[in-house]
């Protein structure tokens, strides 16, 4: 049995409060509000979505609550907005979603389209995890507790995911750390993972 059927077994003490079912529109969610980020492109096969990755983001490193993370995604930050910019501001990256500490959902790229959120990575003996998964950023760290809101639009969002793309179950679902080791470490510690497949139902 591996962790992810584990964690499915332990008793729930968490419950997600009913909320109306998420939508998803020509790979769009309804729910979000929509960035269109330039740094995506084609997957090698579009209906080949398979897999979900959970990330963290803070921009700057443990600060929240700014439009920081759309700069990244959206090629412009400022480089001079605080030093550790100068070290990111080139980067060309993005996400499928982003879940603000609120619990506001921004999305970033369609699904059927690939995000740039995963870089060299492996699932299950399969490299370049881009190809075929879809990212999800949950603004905050590997250290500070993610919040309440998170939790309940995450368990949503996935639900409908779930449910849209066949290819995806609660299986496949894995942290970034999992897929780059030693390379990234999140979400990190702070992520319950129990709590978040409690709340998922799974």
């Amino acid at each position: 049995m591996n962790a992810v059927c584990a964690l499915c077994l332990v008793p729930c003490a968490f419950r997600l409060e009913p909320k109306n079912h998420m939508r998803i529109d020509q790979h769009w969610l309804s729910e979000a509000s929509h960035v269109p980020s330039p740094n995506f492109d084609n997957r090698v096969d579009s209906d080949d979505i398979s897999l979900l990755v959970i990330h963290c983001i803070s921009l700057p490193p443990g600060e929240f609550g700014n439009a920081c993370i759309e700069q990244l995604f959206c090629n412009r930050l400022n480089p001079d907005g605080h030093p550790y910019f100068k070290e990111v501001f080139q980067l060309t990256v993005s996400s499928h979603l982003v879940i603000k500490r609120s619990g506001e959902i921004v999305q970033y790229v369609p699904f059927d389209k690939r995000a740039w959120h995963a870089g060299q990575s492996s699932y299950e003996g399969r490299e370049r995890c881009n190809d075929f998964s879809i990212g999800i950023e949950l603004e905050g760290t590997e250290t500070i507790p993610y919040t309440e809101a998170q939790y309940r639009e995450l368990a949503a969002v996935v639900k409908t995911l779930l449910d849209t793309y066949p290819g995806l179950s609660a299986q496949r679902i894995t942290g970034h750390s999992d897929i780059a080791p030693g390379r990234k470490t999140d979400p990190g510690e702070s992520f319950d993972w129990q709590k978040f497949y409690c709340l998922l139902g799974k």
